[in-house]
Order: structure tokens, then sequence, then C-alpha cells
């Protein structure tokens, strides 16, 4: 039994529900493959794209059928991005639930595959990777079904840390009603995350478990570029997930998201620091500070704080900031380290 039973089972524990999943392996020739309870639809667009499958489709269907709907997403989407896309819709997300196979979990997780190299990618020009996929995934759910052997315990460890408010169920013993009801209050719930939200839902455990542990950095002086990137790419060998608010110097007017998995990184710009826009001031007089969290399977807390560290500027780049330039190594919206 995988995902799609999964989701069957999920219908199948609410009355009256609509089993909605689609197929996309063919979305790049603009081909949509959709079922809805069984019955089978081919749709083709105009442009073969995520978006306008979401546009053209899925919320359209959604704004049609009556009462609750079990949605089955193509394993090439990220729940996250469809929920985002949902905003505004008059619909009610009551549950994430993401399936997680041990066996391939974790070296998906901290691996560099591209989607395309798996043949998953949704679209043309599709640059994600797998462990972007399946972070990401394993991240924004509000529950989470485990398959496969249980000998690698580094995946519970990652799960406690990346994901702690999300419980976790065996697919061997699924009870749906069960699973739904052990959701707690303060679970996402198809809630996507502002800028300044917590980096993390729920208590981390504080000591490290089979070599996983998770990092959390604050630091109120700027990041100096070049030695962030090659920071940066000394870890990605080594960690499962980084993400948080970035102050780089030469950017000082902007708020920088960086979000890595496994041997991937993004970072762009997501908008201004607080104080310019009437929020509260932070040490420096503008709002500004790093707030990093990673969760690692190598090294120690230590290391990886002393890494980051060092990326900081000195107390001399310090004073003359305003005078020096910086190279940006960050011109794109995505970086592969390692």
């Amino acid at each position: 039994m995988g995902e799609h039973s999964v989701a069957e089972e999920v219908w199948r524990a609410l009355p009256g529900s609509v089993l909605v999943s689609h197929d996309l392996s063919e979305l790049s020739d603009g081909v949509v493959r959709r079922w809805v309870d069984g019955v089978p639809t081919e749709l083709r667009l105009e442009h073969g794209c995520v978006s306008c499958a979401m546009r053209s489709d899925l919320l359209p269907l959604l704004r049609r059928l009556r009462g609750p709907v079990v949605v089955h997403l193509d394993p090439a989407l990220e729940p996250e991005a469809v929920c985002l896309a949902l905003e505004g819709e008059p619909v009610r997300v009551e549950a994430v639930i993401t399936v997680v196979d041990r066996a391939t979990w974790f070296a998906d997780a901290t691996g560099g595959d591209l989607m395309a190299e798996r043949g998953l990618s949704a679209a043309p020009g599709d640059a994600r990777t797998v462990a972007q996929l399946v972070v990401g995934q394993a991240e924004f759910a509000d529950a989470l079904v485990l398959t496969g052997p249980t000998g690698d315990e580094r995946v519970s460890a990652v799960l406690e840390r990346l994901n702690p408010l999300a419980p976790r169920c065996e697919l061997s013993v699924l009870d749906v009603d069960a699973l739904l009801a052990s959701i707690p209050p303060g679970s996402r719930r198809g809630e996507v995350d502002d800028t300044f939200d917590a980096l993390v839902r729920g208590e981390v455990p504080g000591e490290p478990a089979h070599g996983v542990h998770l990092v959390r950095f604050t630091a109120r002086r700027a990041f100096h570029p070049v030695r962030l990137r090659r920071v940066l790419a000394a870890l990605s060998g080594g960690v499962v997930r980084m993400r948080g608010r970035v102050w780089l110097a030469g950017r000082d007017d902007s708020v920088l998201w960086l979000e890595g998995a496994g041997r991937a990184v993004r970072i762009g710009d997501v908008g201004p620091w607080p104080a310019a826009v009437g929020g509260s001031s932070g040490a420096d007089g503008h709002g500004r500070a790093q707030d990093l969290v990673v969760v690692a399977y190598r090294g120690t807390g230590e290391v990886i704080e002393a890494a980051l560290s060092e990326a900081l500027l000195t107390d001399e780049e310090r004073w003359l900031a305003a005078e020096l330039t910086f190279a940006d190594p960050f011109p794109g919206a995505r970086e592969t380290l390692g």
C-alpha cells in the first residue's frame, strides 16, 4: 500500500467525500490526467506547467465539488505550493498527510539529484532537486505515514526535528480517524509561513539522536557574501535542511530567505526588514539579524555555529562596510552546492 492507497484509506474514512487525483507525468506535453472517484478525464493545456494545471483544473474543480474532498497530489508536487494557490479560495484545508518511505527517504533528502534526472520534472526547466521535494513534503505535513524498513534510525530523528508537531504512524496499522484526531493545535493545516513566522513549529528535541541534531543560529551582523557561499558549500555534505532569514552585506535593505535541502540551496529577496515598514527594530537599529535553523547529520552544533560565525563580517569589515564593494555570489534563485 503506497501513497495512492493512503489517499483511498482517507477517502473511505470520510463518508460522502470525493477522491481527486492527478497524473502530471506528461505535463510537459500539455497533458494532464485526472480522476474523480475513479472516473478518468484527460485534459490538454495550452501551456505545460504546474500553475496552469492548478488554475485550469484543480481550483475550478474544488469550487464545484460539494462536501469534503481528498486530493491525492502527483508525486512531483509540493503541498505548500498547492496550498499557497488555494489562499483566497473558498476552501479549507483540514490536513496535509505525507507518506515517508524509510527505504529511500534519507538518501533522497541528503542527495543532489535533480527531479528531471528521475523523470519527475513538473514542467520544462524544472530545476528542483529531489531533496527539495521530499524535505518540503515532510516539513509541510500535518501528519506523517511511515513505510519501509525501520533500520535507519536517522529518518525518525530528522523528522522529529524537521516537523515535531506532526504525529506519525506506521502504514501497516494506519487508522485514519485516530491519525486525524491526533493532529495537535497549532498545526499549519495548509497555512503557508510568512517571512517572519517561527522557523520551526513545535518543541524540538534538545539533544542529538543517531547523529542528527538541530542548530539555531542567530547574529546581529551581516554575512560576508563570498564567505557565506563557501560555508554553505562546506556544510551541504552533512545537512538535511537549512532555512531562515539572512542579512547579506551589500544588500542591507533586503531580507534574504535561504532554504536548502540536501546539496541544494535557494536564496532570494523577500522584502524589506521590519523597521523599514514600521516594525520593531533589532539591535542594529534596522531590524536586521541572522536567524537560521539547520538540521544536520554530520559534525556537531558547535562546528556548524563556528562555521557560520566565520562567515560574518569582522569588526574591521563592519567599520568599512560603507566603503567596500561586496561581490554577490547569489545572482540567481538557486545554487547547487557540494
